[in-house]
């Protein structure tokens, strides 16, 4: 019994750790952002470059037509995604006007490793 017990702390505690730190970034574009996007395209998927290299951006893409996008971090503060945002050359041309961040607790899924 006390082995079992044990076994299911361990197995609490790797998940605890492990769906803890990710961040979602959100983004909302402006309405014409298919046209205006163009000059700052080659900056923008440049400034996130470090974060892939990294690992630390996991997922991110436009949704909806192009209404905006989505930013998945692992491992990174919200402080430090907010600001990573405010320097992207998209928001530099004021392409999004607004932003959002909140902290994410996965509980299941394949990055977790769980059954």
């Amino acid at each position: 019994m006390l082995r079992h017990t044990m076994a299911r702390v361990r197995v609490a505690r790797q998940l605890s750790s492990a769906a803890r730190g990710y961040v979602l970034l959100r983004y909302s574009y402006v309405p014409d952002m298919l046209e205006r996007r163009q000059p700052h395209r080659a900056a923008h998927l440049e400034h996130w470059k470090r974060d892939i290299d990294s690992g630390a951006l996991r997922l991110a893409g436009a949704y909806g037509p192009v209404d905006g996008a989505l930013f998945v971090f692992r491992g990174k503060t919200r402080a430090y995604v907010e600001e990573r945002a405010r320097t992207d050359p998209y928001c530099l041309a004021e392409l999004v006007p607004s932003t959002s961040t909140v902290d994410w607790t996965v509980v299941v899924g394949a990055d977790l490793g769980t059954p």
